[in-house]
C-alpha cells in the first residue's frame, strides 16, 4: 500500500498534513512573471461626493459617469468594485494616474506599499478575512488613490470589504470625515483595514488554544497537520503585516501637499495599531513554535515509555530464558534433571525470580 493510500485509510490527507497546495497558494510570487488576472464580469461603482453640509450617492455599473466629480469643489469617494483593465485605465487617466500606478492596480499578489508619484498618493495592501470553513486567511487586495479632493479605491470582490461603518460615518452630517479633507477618508480606510486585521488575529488566537489544548491531551499526525496549517496562515499574517507597517511609516514622514498636518497623528494612531498587530503575530508564530516542539516532546515520551515497557518484559523474561536455555542443553549430566521435582522447581524459580526484580524495580523508581 502507497503511503498516500494508507494515510487516507486512517482518515489523513497528505494535502492536509503537509499543506503542499497551501503552501503553493502562499508564496505564488513570482515578479518575473505577468500576472493574469481575471476580468469581473460585472462592476459596481459607488460614488461619495461630499462636503460639510450635504452628501450625495450615486452607483453606477461602469466607470464613464465617473468623470463629472473631478473638480467640482467636493470630495469624492469613487469605490470601484470588480477589477476590468479598460475600466481602471480610463478612470485613472481622467484623474491623471500615472501607467506605472495603473500596472500596480491591474496586478495580482503584490507587495503592500505606499508610492507618491505626480502629486497622487497611491496605496495598495490586502484586507484579510477568516475563512471559518477552511480555517484558512483569505485577503483581497485593495489599491488606494489619493488626489486633491478625491480617492479612488479599486476591490476585486464586489459583495465583501470591511467600509460599511465608514458609509455611516459619511452619511452623518456631524461626522469629522465630513469636516476634514480628503487625506481623513484615506486614513480611516486604512483604519478600518487594520482593526479588521485583530479580528483575524483573535479568531486564529482561538484556533491556536483548540490545537495547543489538542497537543496536550493528545499528540497525533492530525494535530501535527493542524500545527502545520495554523504557521501557514501566520506567514499569510506576517506578509501582509510588516509592509503594512512600513506603508503607514512612509505616509507619515511623506510631505505631501494633499496630507494635512492635522492629520499627521490620526496615522500614528493606525501606526501604532499595526505595530501591535505585528507584534501580536510574532507572539502567535512563537506559540505555534513551541507547540511543535511540545508535539515532539510528547512522540519522544510515548516512545520512551513504550521502550521502557519493553526493557523491563524484556529483563523479567531473562531468567525465564536462561533456566530454559540451561535446562535444555544436550549434556547428559545436568543437576536436578531427573529428579521428581526439578521441573517444579525450575518453574518456580522462572517466576520467583521475576516477582523479586519487579520489586527491586519499583525500589529504584525505574517505573
Amino acid at each position: 500500500m502507497s503511503p498516500q493510500k494508507y494515510l487516507r485509510y486512517f482518515g489523513l490527507n497528505l494535502n492536509n498534513l503537509f499543506g503542499t497546495q497551501r503552501t503553493k497558494e502562499i508564496l505564488s510570487v513570482n515578479p518575473t512573471v505577468l500576472p493574469h488576472r481575471e476580468e469581473a464580469a460585472e462592476v459596481e461603482v459607488t460614488v461619495y461626493d461630499y462636503d460639510a453640509a450635504n452628501i450625495q450617492v450615486h452607483h453606477f455599473d461602469n466607470v464613464a459617469p465617473c468623470t463629472r466629480f473631478k473638480d467640482d469643489g467636493r470630495i469624492a469617494w469613487i469605490n470601484i468594485e470588480g477589477i476590468r483593465k479598460t475600466d481602471v485605465e480610463n478612470i485613472c487617466n481622467t484623474y491623471n494616474v500615472h501607467p506605472l500606478l495603473i500596472e500596480d492596480i491591474l496586478s495580482i499578489n503584490q507587495r503592500p506599499k505606499m508610492d507618491e508619484v505626480e502629486g497622487v498618493l497611491f496605496c495598495l495592501l490586502n484586507m484579510l478575512f477568516y475563512n471559518d470553513q477552511k480555517k484558512t486567511v483569505e485577503t483581497e487586495q485593495i489599491s488606494i488613490v489619493l488626489g486633491k479632493d478625491f480617492a479612488i479605491s479599486f476591490q476585486e470582490d464586489a459583495h465583501r470589504d470591511v467600509f460599511d461603518l465608514l458609509r455611516s460615518r459619511l452619511n452623518m452630517s456631524n461626522s469629522k470625515i465630513r469636516q476634514r479633507t480628503a487625506d481623513y477618508l484615506l486614513y480611516s480606510m486604512l483604519d478600518l483595514i487594520v482593526d479588521n486585521y485583530f479580528i483575524v488575529m483573535e479568531r486564529l488566537g482561538e484556533q491556536i488554544e483548540l490545537v495547543e489544548e489538542e497537543v496536550i491531551r493528545r499528540s497525533n499526525t492530525k494535530s501535527l497537520a493542524r500545527i502545520n496549517q495554523l504557521r501557514k496562515e501566520l506567514i499569510v499574517l506576517k506578509r501582509n503585516l510588516a509592509p503594512v507597517r512600513d506603508l503607514v511609516s512612509g505616509i507619515i514622514r511623506s510631505e505631501s501637499d494633499l496630507l494635512d498636518d492635522r492629520t499627521t497623528k490620526y496615522f500614528k494612531d493606525v501606526y501604532d495599531h499595526i505595530v501591535q498587530a505585528y507584534d501580536l503575530g510574532e507572539n502567535y508564530r512563537d506559540i505555534v513554535l513551541s507547540m511543535q516542539d511540545l508535539y515532539i516532546n510528547n512522540v519522544n515520551l510515548k516512545l520512551n515509555e513504550v521502550m521502557k515497557v519493553m526493557a523491563i518484559v524484556t529483563c523479567l523474561l531473562a531468567p525465564a530464558t536462561v533456566i530454559g536455555g540451561i535446562f535444555g542443553m544436550n549434556f547428559d549430566i545436568i543437576p536436578y534433571a531427573h529428579h521428581r521435582w526439578g521441573f517444579y522447581f525450575a518453574v518456580v524459580c522462572m517466576f520467583v525470580i521475576p516477582i523479586w526484580m519487579l520489586f527491586v524495580f519499583k525500589r529504584r523508581g525505574w517505573f
